[in-house]
């Protein structure tokens, strides 16, 4: 995104990454205007979400889902944000060395999953720490009060992205 990287062209930088996503989509409708509880209002039969980092910004879109979540991190996890955003058997399986992710991409993608499964708790009460992470043959998921998404990550040095589909 162009600088100066405030929230005017983080802004502006997620809503063309999500007109690149419904074009992607085969979506004739390339808008996506803002709720007033400030999420992405998507077209009718895509859903969507939208993240953005101080210097990039990403969306996705899948049309038919029940909801979509994606992050974006690009700053470093704290071990102390760590302990207290994952649970100690979350840091023990997941966590590098004796799993395979980061502390940041494990934050990217408990903050995917909750946007996925935002509807399923009560306004003020569901928080995206509450979200349980876990791993079986290889494939991450996330579950909160029964329900469960599959999640996938990519990461670099110095990024991670995490994206959550509910059907």
């Amino acid at each position: 995104m162009p600088a100066p990287h405030g929230p005017a062209e983080q802004f502006a930088a997620g809503r063309r990454a999500a007109a690149a996503a419904l074009a992607a989509a085969g979506s004739a409708e390339r808008t996506v205007p803002r709720a007033r509880d400030g999420r992405p209002l998507f077209p009718p039969g895509f859903t969507g979400s939208i993240s953005h980092t101080g210097r990039l910004a990403a969306a996705v879109v899948s049309p038919g889902a029940e909801a979509v979540g994606v992050d974006i991190e690009s700053a470093l996890i704290p071990p102390r944000v760590a302990a207290f955003v994952l649970r100690e058997g979350e840091r023990r399986r997941l966590l590098a060395p004796a799993g395979p992710y980061t502390a940041r991409d494990l934050f990217a993608a408990k903050e995917a999953a909750f946007k996925a499964m935002n509807c399923i708790g009560t306004l003020g009460e569901f928080l995206f720490w509450q979200i349980g992470l876990a791993q079986a043959a290889g494939a991450l998921s996330a579950t909160y009060r029964g329900e469960t998404v599959p999640l996938w990550i990519g990461s670099q040095a110095d990024l991670s992205f995490a994206v959550a589909i509910r059907r």
